[in-house]
């Protein structure tokens, strides 16, 4: 289904109705579930199968995304008008708390999402501030940094996988990509995705394209915690060949992409890190073009299929 698009006159964010609040959740949404379809996808959970994953499929992550969707409505209703501010910060880290528990409820506690509903949940709550009829997606990443930039005192002294691989590999993650604006959404995968569309490239290998980009730049922590250094320096080394060989939408590209998943299959790991910030160039692309839908995935040529 191709997107449809809203009147100028019915974006304005704030308005002291719940209707931008809807509109914003539902792309979110929408990202997450387009971004799950996409394929193929290196070491991902795709239309082809689980990845690298044991625990998770594609029907979970779809499943996933409807469950938190709820909490990224309340994310954005508690923003609309608002400016980053310490209490902000805290009601959307509660609100974060409570999407965890009820994605945890629907996947059987797997994590499908709990990085995107942290990167989604800053993106929404800092769209929902903005005064500006047609916010673009710096304004909106550097409103984001500043609601991040609070300490959320209420957080529970766990131990996470970022803070092991912060530690172990000097890593900064979710946390530190939020603190820099979002730079891998705005300097990196939507570029591309937007470069890949005005070539004449299809929207799924556009947004293969931006992937790839994104895996070639990203610290990926969910690699790193998976496979230290050698999984992170493998998908890096092939997604680049990705790149150099033009892309998913040449032969030699599809081919070295194929060699990428075999590559991050055989070592269990996935750049799942990559995959967040891939919905969330999604999830602000379709705010910037006044879209009332992300254009689901229309599946990927039989011959293309790959190995998952």
């Amino acid at each position: 289904m191709m997107a449809n698009f809203l009147p100028n006159s019915a974006l304005r964010i704030p308005l002291n109705d719940p209707e931008p609040a809807a509109w914003l959740a539902s792309l979110a949404r929408q990202a997450l579930i387009a971004e799950a379809e996409l394929t193929p996808k290196p070491g991902l959970v795709d239309r082809r199968g689980a990845g690298a994953h044991s625990d998770l499929s594609l029907t979970i992550m779809r499943l996933s995304a409807r469950a938190i969707e709820p909490y990224f409505h309340e994310m954005a209703l508690i923003s609309a008008g608002a400016r980053p501010t310490q209490g902000i910060r805290e009601q959307l880290a509660a609100i974060g708390r409570n999407a965890e528990r009820a994605m945890f409820r629907v996947t059987g506690g797997s994590n499908s999402h709990k990085g995107a509903i942290w990167v989604l949940g800053l993106l929404i709550s800092a769209a929902a501030m903005q005064d500006d009829e047609n916010p673009t997606a710096s304004e909106i990443a550097a409103t984001a940094r500043a609601i991040a930039s609070f300490e959320d005192r209420a957080a529970p002294r766990l131990v996470s996988h970022g803070d092991v691989v912060s530690k172990r590999f000097g890593a900064s993650g979710a946390r530190g990509e939020a603190l820099q604006g979002f730079p891998h959404v705005v300097d990196i995968g939507l570029p591309t995705l937007r470069l890949r569309r005005t070539g004449g490239a299809t929207e799924q290998v556009a947004r293969l394209d931006a992937l790839l980009s994104i895996i070639v730049r990203l610290d990926d922590t969910c690699l790193l915690y998976r496979g230290g250094t050698d999984a992170l320096i493998t998908a890096k080394k092939h997604a680049l060949a990705v790149e150099r060989a033009g892309g998913v939408g040449t032969h030699l590209g599809k081919q070295q992409l194929i060699l990428l998943d075999r590559q991050l299959l055989n070592l269990r790991v996935s750049p799942g890190g990559s995959a967040d910030i891939l919905a969330a160039t999604m999830f602000l692309d379709a705010i910037e073009r006044k879209q009332t839908e992300v254009e689901a995935d229309k599946g990927w040529p039989e011959d293309c299929h790959g190995t998952n």
